[in-house]
């Protein structure tokens, strides 16, 4: 009877499903065996399918329906707890954890002197008199992306994949001048199709991470009816925190700078904000327009620069 059920239902339809609700799916697939394994196994299994079996069809679909509406219903509010919870993971914590914040941003601050004293060691034998054995060269390499991922201004936050985010934020600003959390809005509407799409997957990736999360955290109830849950659970919640978040993290960090990178002058060009000259110009001129940008100005300088013609007036 469920497979007239299925044969009724477009392909378009199960696709989107099973896109939106996949973790969805596999926590109550796996919530579905520890109940199997708490009440004798595919047994249980089967005097459900008994039961559904003998109803009618319009009361099997209604089931089916409630079901699948339970698993994407699920799916969603998941997803709208992984930004919340994404805040939480990168330290923004309450003022009652303030003792545990200051204590892990003291731990991170003295470890990133020591790498900073390392690389700082090794940046003569390597960039200067080219000296460095093929160890040292490596040990520079491996220093200097652990330095990427601290934010260089020394305020850190009391996670990794705090520091991971903010360093990525706070680098068009060391760079450029441009405050990221400023001007993004701004630069986000510039940005070509392309782009913005491969920032939006990055991120989708990244609260996926975090939405796992939450799935394995949820999981641990099921700890009541196998002993089993608890460390699927755990593990889950290990690898996803200490590995693929912080990966995710580093992919959406690189992005949002290489965004800057490659596009910063739209927003010049757009605002008709004079372009800097050269490096050295560059950070104070972005520092100005980033505070244009916040508060606005009533300065007489500088003086905009004339709008570029539009491909259309130029064509007629």
């Amino acid at each position: 009877m469920l497979d007239k059920f299925w044969e009724g239902v477009g392909g378009k339809l199960a696709d989107r499903w099973a896109s939106v609700s996949t973790s969805a799916l596999i926590f109550w697939l796996g919530g579905l065996l520890s109940w199997m394994w708490g009440h004798g196994g595919f047994s249980a299994l089967r005097k459900v399918a008994d039961w559904a079996d003998k109803q009618s069809v319009p009361t099997q679909i209604v089931v089916l329906l409630a079901a699948l509406v339970g698993i994407v219903a699920s799916g969603v509010i998941i997803q709208r707890l992984a930004a919340p919870a994404l805040r939480v993971i990168e330290g923004y914590w309450p003022a009652l954890l303030n003792p545990v914040r200051r204590w892990r941003t003291g731990t991170i601050t003295a470890e990133a002197e020591r790498l900073e004293g390392q690389f700082q060691a090794l940046a003569g034998p390597v960039l200067g008199t080219k000296t460095a054995t093929a160890e040292q060269r490596s040990e520079f390499v491996n220093l200097d992306r652990q330095l990427r991922r601290l934010p260089a201004d020394g305020d850190y936050l009391p996670t990794r994949v705090g520091n991971i985010l903010r360093a990525g934020e706070r680098r068009p600003k060391e760079k450029y001048g441009l405050d990221a959390v400023v001007l993004w809005p701004r630069l986000w509407l510039l940005l070509p199709a392309d782009t913005r799409t491969e920032l939006s997957q990055a991120r989708s990736s990244l609260d996926a991470a975090v939405g796992f999360v939450i799935w394995a955290l949820l999981f641990l109830a099921f700890t009541f009816l196998t002993w089993w849950a608890l460390p699927i659970a755990i593990c889950v919640i290990l690898i996803t925190y200490l590995y693929w978040i912080p990966d995710r993290a580093e992919v959406f960090a690189d992005l949002l700078e290489a965004a800057f990178d490659v596009h910063r002058v739209t927003i010049y060009e757009h605002l008709r904000w004079p372009l800097p000259a050269n490096p050295h110009e560059e950070r104070a001129c972005g520092e100005k327009l980033t505070s244009y940008l916040l508060r606005g100005q009533d300065d007489t300088v500088p003086v905009f620069v004339p709008a570029s013609p539009s491909p259309e007036s130029s064509g007629k």
